[in-house]
């Protein structure tokens, strides 16, 4: 999958996420449906973009951070 069009994605999610009021529920959605929706092969490349600062530059803070906040729970088993 292509790196870019996956950020390209979860920002989207992002964007929609960032207008609710609660900061930490936010985080959690923006998590939640990636994990939902996103297939393995998709959110192991963006967790990996984080390790990047030219991708990570291209990613919304709201998004980084609950990826990184909830890096854990978005890893597929027996990956990282």
């Amino acid at each position: 999958m292509d790196v870019n069009n996956l950020i390209e994605m979860a920002n989207q999610i992002g964007e929609f996420f960032d207008s609710m009021p609660d900061r930490e529920e936010a985080l959690a959605g923006i998590a939640d449906h990636i994990r939902k929706f996103w297939a393995p092969r998709m959110r192991v490349p963006l967790l990996e973009a984080l390790e990047d600062p030219a991708l990570t530059a291209t990613i919304k803070p709201i998004v980084v951070e609950a990826l990184e906040k909830h890096r854990m729970a978005l890893m597929p088993v027996g990956v990282g």
